[in-house]
């Protein structure tokens, strides 16, 4: 017989339930782009390699402010930041959608950077609040999870209001679901659960400093930065801006078809999400052999496609986004070492410095994708660029996977003899999968 949710839960679920949402919104701000590479190259007559810079400017933004966004989280608590951050991305989608100048273009995906920045965090420190111990690890899975659902929905709804609509009303409902996302922050979400207790005083900014220090110093802080780096940049790419335009111009595949695949990567998330976490909760020891493991297997997906002669086959590239699917949560075990191997004083920013990572990796990626296919395709435009220029355009993130598997090995060692030399009896309980297994790299 299952258990009845009582009035704190109820409210918890209330409370998590908008910053949530509001977290889905992001992630449909800052995929939005992704289906409309094309027709923002059509829009501002640019190359690949000022494309690029909208996404990248957003990358940047959201990479940049990532550690002094904790500081302020602390400081601030989540509402005020969602509000902020909600407000920011409006803004962007509203001068998106009506600017055809291209300075315009990339502050209005700044502006989207800025906002995004501030969202993710803010909820995962909600549920830290709202919800009991026992229950964190299951709701900030359900949080990346059902966050995702902003990617679906700037997959197939989104070409389809292109297409029907015109960018100009695209982009202002877009807007619009901005706006109501911020309208729920304010009506349903709360700091924090009332319990009759003073607020403890915010960390002073010297104590943060301190804290940011010891985190960055931690072997298993880095870790998790390189983990996120290596596993979270390919379906990051894909998603974000070049996905779209390799499968329309490169592959041939129909729009409708693309938008379709796109949508795999989300529910392909929502899928192996679970699975994912049910591995490293109970061989915890061996979390970055699956991390090497899903890059191996990324890349070799991605060299079938690039390697087939002629347009590959549409089985193949379902395959691609199934296999891409497993990236965002796979990254995901980059938040569980900066979890387990720093204290609760130093989660935030240690969280920070996990999330930096991957981001940083896709602007490389897509920075250099976009320049390859101008150089293979001088004066091309969006729609003109060969398929043999996005083969060796893609080619570049082997160089980014290379660089990653080499520090996700080189920072295991390290975390592991440092947690050895802490720990010995612990590190050998964690190497047989017992208990101990809860601060095991």
């Amino acid at each position: 017989m299952s258990t009845p949710i009582t009035g704190p839960a109820k409210k918890a679920l209330l409370v998590w339930g908008a910053g949530v949402f509001a977290y889905a919104v992001a992630v449909f701000h800052r995929s939005s782009l992704g289906v409309a590479g094309v027709q923002a190259a059509d829009r501002f007559g640019i190359g690949a390699s000022m494309l690029a810079l909208f996404s990248v400017g957003q990358l940047v933004v959201y990479a940049a402010m990532q550690v002094p966004v904790g500081i302020l989280l602390d400081r601030f608590g989540s509402r005020r930041l969602l509000v902020v951050g909600g407000t920011l991305m409006a803004a962007g989608q509203l001068l998106f959608s009506v600017t055809s100048d291209v300075r315009l273009a990339i502050a209005a995906r700044v502006l989207i950077g800025l906002g995004d920045a501030t969202t993710f965090i803010s909820v995962i420190r909600v549920v830290a609040l709202w919800f009991p111990p026992r229950r964190n690890p299951l709701m900030v899975q359900l949080t990346g999870v059902v966050g995702q659902l902003g990617s679906l929905a700037s997959a197939v709804p989104l070409v389809v209001l292109l297409h029907r609509a015109g960018w100009t009303a695209t982009f202002l409902m877009a807007a619009g679901l901005g706006v109501v996302a911020v309208v729920l922050v304010v009506v349903a979400l709360r700091d924090r659960p009332y319990t009759g207790e003073p607020t403890a005083a915010p960390p002073s900014r010297v104590a943060a400093q301190a804290g940011l220090r010891a985190a960055w110093s931690e072997p298993g802080t880095r870790l998790g930065l390189w983990t996120h780096f290596v596993t979270q940049f390919p379906g990051t790419v894909f998603a974000l801006l070049w996905g779209y335009p390799f499968l329309v111009t490169g592959e041939g595949v129909a729009p409708a078809t693309a938008a379709l695949l796109l949508s795999v990567l989300t529910v392909g998330g929502i899928v192996f999400g679970p699975l994912i976490a049910n591995f490293c909760g109970r061989v915890p020891y061996h979390r970055s052999r699956m991390v090497l493991g899903i890059s191996a297997g990324t890349a070799a997906a991605w060299g079938a496609v690039l390697l087939w002669p002629g347009h590959a086959p549409l089985w193949l590239l379902a395959l691609l986004t199934v296999v891409l699917a497993v990236t965002g949560p796979g990254a995901m075990i980059g938040f569980d070492y900066a979890r387990t191997f720093n204290p609760a004083h130093r989660i935030g920013g240690a969280t920070g410095i996990v999330n930096v990572g991957g981001f940083v990796a896709a602007i490389v990626s897509i920075v250099g994708i976009g320049v390859v296919l101008d150089v293979l395709t001088p004066g091309s435009a969006g729609n003109h660029y060969s398929l043999t220029a996005f083969r060796w355009a893609f080619a570049v993130q082997y160089v980014v996977w290379g660089i990653g598997a080499v520090q996700v090995v080189r920072y295991r060692n390290a975390a592991r003899r440092a947690l050895a030399e802490r720990d010995p009896e612990g590190f050998a309980a964690l190497r047989r999968g017992g208990l101990a297994a809860a601060i095991a790299d």
